[in-house]
């Protein structure tokens, strides 16, 4: 089996928002988010391109595809408030490095073992949280380890509001033209992205983006009133030489004076704060190639 592990709401944030020459949410095999709320809190709102595990007429919760499971990179499954988990935050940070240091490993099984029919369908123990419990059962199917977000809908949509949806059936080319957001870098605190994404007014506003990094050729305006930024004047190329500029955009950072409380978190990372990193030539219509 593949086996379960926790995901932070800014992880899923991230999977949610990367692209290439478009929004990887139009790859079939790229993202299952499943959610596993009543029909009533589903119908109410929930996580862009989310599908609800719905029960079989026997009263038994049915495997979403379980056969196209084995292909899917990531499977994340949610529920209201996930109330199962009682970790510390320090409980927390040790179990995302485990994560990170498993995934560049790529530390993964894969089952060989046939799944019959029969095996799509599961009955629920009353002693188990809902997503966990879906979690447990979908990790046969899965190659990759079954993501289990933590705090559930109740966290992430109250750090990511935007990308809460009452849409239950995604076209195609709904998915091919999805507007992803920049990369969170920093929890609330640092992203990356290119320029069409730092001089949307709506991201502005929705990551209340209060600086900005403009690494171009040319300088641009990219706040209409209030917002401090700052222009690296660096070639939009693969050779372009970006570490010589890297005391300037820290510089620049640090003076945005940054919480104590962020500095004590993030020791090994003084001065990121507040701030987003615009990469790429403004003037290109293609997204800039450097991105994370």
């Amino acid at each position: 089996m593949a086996g379960v592990m926790f995901c932070e709401p800014r992880h899923l944030y991230n999977i949610i928002n990367q692209y290439r020459w478009r929004s990887r949410l139009a790859e079939p095999n790229y993202l299952c988010l499943l959610d596993a709320r009543s029909q009533l809190e589903f119908d109410d709102s929930h996580i862009v391109t989310a599908q609800r595990i719905v029960l079989s007429p026997a009263g038994q919760y049915v495997i979403p595809n379980p056969e196209e499971l084995g292909y899917v990179r990531f499977c994340v499954v949610y529920d209201h408030d996930t109330g199962f988990l009682t970790d510390t935050d320090n409980q927390e940070e040790e179990e995302e490095e485990e994560e990170e240091e498993e995934e560049e490993t790529g530390s993964s099984t894969s089952s060989e073992t046939e799944i019959s029919s029969s095996d799509s369908v599961c009955s629920q123990s009353p002693e188990e949280g809902d997503a966990l419990f879906h979690a447990r059962n979908l990790e046969q199917f899965t190659r990759h380890p079954v993501l289990l977000l933590k705090g559930g809908y109740r966290r992430f949509s109250a750090c990511y509001h935007f990308l809460k949806s009452h849409k239950t059936l995604w076209m195609p080319q709904e998915l091919d033209t999805f507007q992803p957001y920049p990369v969170e870098i920093l929890p609330a605190k640092l992203y990356m992205g290119n320029f069409k994404q730092a001089s949307d007014k709506q991201i502005q506003k929705d990551l209340r983006i209060k600086a900005l990094v403009n690494v171009s050729e040319q300088p641009v305006i990219l706040f209409a009133e209030e917002g401090k930024s700052l222009h690296v004047p660096v070639p939009d190329s693969l050779e372009a030489d970006l570490f010589s500029s890297f005391p300037t955009i820290s510089h620049f950072i640090e003076s945005l004076e940054i919480p104590s409380e962020m500095q004590n978190e993030h020791e090994t990372k003084p001065g990121l704060c507040g701030a987003a990193l615009s990469l790429g030539d403004p003037n290109l219509w293609v997204p800039s190639h450097r991105r994370v």
